[in-house]
């Protein structure tokens, strides 16, 4: 009795062995965010497995492939298309594509970003910037950022590996050329403060002497308009004198002008008279006057 409770003991045992061997030899958990890799002796098959678990031959091994985006800094130094040394501070993220990882885990290895991903970034940077000047560097970061990515971008996609972005965070260059690039923009800054003054005042000038313009302008239509006033007055004086002037020489007779001559004579006769041919002639005194002959016969 004794012995066949040890029998089973044992076999219950070896079930359970067997069973815990059966499940780590013939099933596989991928974690969330991984694609497993499978290989047979070796070989690498040419399908994944996603997350979850599976079963697999007990003669076959399962690799995890991390597919999640991941990010990855780097440092670098490169020069610039006129040999200025640039110290490079950046970072890029990148993924890999689930359905061709083990193309990538067969021809490159699980380390891809030291083995090919870095290698590639960092001669993309240094032949991006090898294009540009030194002083082109510091305006065009962003647009370096995106022909380091769209170059990178073309050697990756055959291995399944996806550039999402690439960052530079930084760029530094020599105390030397850094002085050089405060002391222009400096120089550009007073430059544009000169421009900037000179056109406030012109632009001052310009408005005095449009104020001036029209302040001219007003003077001369005040002026204008005071003119048209008193010549149209004089106009209406005149024409009123003429109407009036023609009202008198329509009423004149002849009758009328001796009456007014008779009315205006004192009773003198004129002493001279116009002879013609410019000449004055005396008018003779036909009144009688008295003489000393007469007056002595008279007394007489």
């Amino acid at each position: 009795m004794k012995s066949k409770s040890v029998k089973w003991g044992i076999l219950v045992v070896a079930v359970i062995v067997l069973l815990v061997f059966a499940y780590n030899t013939c099933t596989a958990r991928v974690p969330t965010g991984y694609t497993g890799i499978i290989t047979t002796f070796g070989k690498v098959e040419d399908f994944t497995m996603d997350a979850g678990l599976h079963l697999k031959s007990p003669v076959q091994e399962v690799v995890l492939m991390d597919n999640r985006e991941q990010k990855t800094s780097f440092t670098t130094q490169s020069f610039s298309s006129d040999i200025q040394q640039v110290d490079i501070i950046g970072s890029i993220n990148y993924s890999i594509n689930k359905g061709t990882a083990m193309t990538l885990y067969r021809e490159v290895g699980i380390d891809y970003f030291n083995t090919l991903l870095m290698p590639r970034l960092l001669e993309n940077t240094k032949a991006v910037f090898s294009k540009y000047t030194a002083e082109n560097l510091v305006a065009a970061r962003e647009k370096l950022s995106l022909e380091i990515r769209e170059k990178l971008s073309n050697e990756m996609e055959r291995y399944g590996i996806h550039v999402v972005s690439v960052s530079l965070e930084n760029i530094d260059f020599t105390d030397s050329f850094t002085d050089a690039v405060e002391a222009k923009q400096v120089a550009a800054q007073r430059k544009l403060q000169a421009e900037i003054e000179q056109e406030q005042h012109t632009m001052e000038t310009r408005q005095a002497a449009e104020r001036q313009k029209i302040s001219a302008e007003a003077e001369a239509s005040v002026k204008k308009i005071e003119a048209d006033a008193g010549a149209y007055a004089i106009r209406v004086q005149a024409e009123a004198e003429a109407e009036a002037n023609r009202a008198i020489s329509s009423s004149l007779t002849a009758d009328l002008i001796s009456w007014n001559e008779i009315q205006r004579w004192n009773g003198v006769l004129p002493q001279y008279m116009n002879g013609g041919d410019g000449v004055t002639l005396p008018i003779l005194n036909m009144r009688p006057t008295e003489t000393k002959d007469t007056e002595f016969r008279t007394t007489e």
